[in-house]
């Protein structure tokens, strides 16, 4: 399969969505892997239409559950609009999982043998215009005296390499815990959902990419949430966990402070 130089068409639009862009909240939120959606230019990548509707292709339900708390935190929410099989916006250009041509058990043909001048190409057209986007933003906010709390929104599968996992909720961090440690606290009773530290990923798996650019070098309060997708399938669930990961949210910032 030929894969074509030209990344994003006009017909394709802009590689990063924004929405509430006036938000007033202090919190940012980011949804790297929110769209299975491929550049028209790339077909489908040799893969099933069932290999393109599963988690290799984008974290389902993700960007539902960013887009409620979006809505109760009055937040600005940035995007990614394709897939992260094209390229994924939460590794670096130098890291071999930015463009995979094997993911899970799946062969993707359309990433196999890749010159580095497409792989180039994929970042210029996809990476770097959502990593400066974050940046733009919070630059903004800084210049106008706005707090800013970056938090990024994640699913993951129930079973992975056919071990389950119990896990329901992941609170992530990098180098900075202060609010995935208030976080953990302040659920360190609920009854709703099992939630724990840097499972199922860590910061060792290069998972926190995002954070690691914009939150840590500026001392921001950062924390990335993973939630199990079988949690949030369908509309009911996602509002459940919305709720309560915004109250989680709401409760751990008036401990910590923005």
């Amino acid at each position: 399969m030929l894969v074509q130089s030209t990344v994003l068409t006009e017909a394709d639009g802009d590689p990063v969505a924004v929405e509430n862009g006036d938000g007033r909240g202090d919190v940012l939120l980011v949804c790297e892997h929110a769209s299975n959606r491929l550049p028209e230019n790339y077909g489908d990548l040799g893969l099933s239409a069932d290999a393109l509707s599963s988690h290799i292709a984008w974290d389902p339900g993700a960007l539902a559950v960013a887009r409620l708390m979006s809505k109760n935190l009055d937040a600005v929410l940035i995007h990614q609009r394709f897939s992260r099989l094209i390229y994924d916006c939460n590794r670096p250009p130098s890291s071999p999982a930015a463009i995979r041509d094997v993911s899970e058990v799946f062969r993707i043909p359309g990433n196999e043998n890749l010159s580095e001048a497409e792989k180039k190409r994929r970042a210029a057209a996809l990476y770097l215009p959502f990593q400066e986007r974050i940046g733009e933003e919070i630059a903004a906010r800084r210049e106008a005296g706005r707090a800013t709390v970056i938090v990024t929104v994640h699913s993951f599968t129930p079973v992975y390499y056919d071990t389950k996992r119990e896990v329901e909720i992941g609170i992530l961090h990098d180098s900075d815990s202060r609010l995935a440690d208030r976080m953990l606290a302040t659920a360190a009773d609920t009854k709703l959902y099992r939630i724990e530290r840097n499972e199922p990923y860590g910061a060792a798996d290069g998972v926190t990419h995002t954070l690691e650019v914009h939150a840590l070098p500026a001392g921001l309060l950062n924390v990335m949430i993973e939630i199990r997708n079988d949690l949030i399938e369908e509309e009911v669930g996602q509002r459940v966990v919305a709720d309560f990961l915004t109250g989680l949210l709401r409760e751990s910032l008036a401990t910590t402070g923005p």
